[in-house]
């Protein structure tokens, strides 16, 4: 998957299948699955942090899993999250930050905000780094708007949202996110705006779709979003493994000779 492939697919209307992960392992299981995008994103704050926003997640922390992911993948267009504040105080902080993502082995970077983060998205496109947008409910906002609530309800909302579309594809966005906003305005959206939309909690209509790895294998549920559907129940089944591995161990069963050198 190029950047190039990845715009053809809106205009050929072929389903992009994106999905966020974090290690070298999920990476190999990912491409064998077929997917073929990875956003490698500061979400792991929460899922593999254990923190209850994103917000303390660093340039480190991210450039460190975007080595892992990026570092496996064979095929996949791998996309790094800018973390908090690692673009929004000025275009030369996005520009070092986003070249450190593409040093560290990702093919774009992913950013969040409009209008607000214009110059910086032209900035990085205008010397080559690819950039894709994310509007709607952006987690490094989360104090703003009270919580992780839906966007964009109120027709004035709804209209300042497009209106960030637009400016991100002038700006040279290569793709945008929409998170958690009424399917209808994700709709209008997506047939305004000639670069792929990426929806998550954003209903069917966009181009494509993205969920966080750990959400759909079901492993992580300290927090299920209405949006997230779990297509495995892994969390289950790896407390059922470990309580009869502690069980076994206890009476005496593991190892047994099948398990031993002689």
């Amino acid at each position: 998957m190029t950047i190039t492939e990845f715009q053809r697919h809106k205009r050929e209307k072929k389903k992009l299948i994106v999905v966020t992960a974090y290690d070298a392992l999920f990476t190999r299981i990912l491409e064998q699955a077929g997917i073929e995008t990875i956003l490698v994103g500061d979400s792991l704050g929460v899922v593999v942090q254990g923190k209850a926003n994103t917000l303390s997640v660093t340039m480190e922390d991210m450039l460190y899993h975007t080595k892992l992911v990026a570092g496996a993948a064979q095929r996949a267009l791998v996309i790094g999250d800018m973390p908090f504040m690692s673009y929004q105080i000025s275009r030369e902080d996005a520009l070092r930050n986003a070249g450190r993502f593409l040093q560290a082995g990702a093919q774009a970077v992913k950013l969040e905000g409009g209008a607000a983060v214009a110059d910086q998205v032209a900035a990085m496109t205008g010397i080559g780094i690819p950039v894709m947008g994310h509007l709607g409910m952006t987690p490094q906002s989360v104090h703003r708007y009270g919580g992780y609530k839906v966007q964009g309800k109120e027709s004035d909302r709804a209209l300042a949202l497009l209106n960030d579309a637009k400016v991100l594809e002038a700006a040279g966005a290569f793709g945008i996110v929409l998170e958690a906003i009424p399917a209808e305005l994700a709709k209008t959206v997506t047939e305004q705006v000639s670069i792929p939309t990426i929806g998550i909690g954003a209903g069917p209509h966009c181009d494509g779709q993205v969920l966080v790895l750990y959400d759909l294998l079901g492993l992580f549920d300290d927090f299920v979003p209405k949006f997230v559907k779990p297509y495995a129940h892994l969390k289950a089944d790896a407390l059922q493994a470990l309580r009869r591995y502690k069980e076994e161990v206890e009476q005496g069963k593991f190892p047994s000779d099948s398990e031993s050198y002689h």
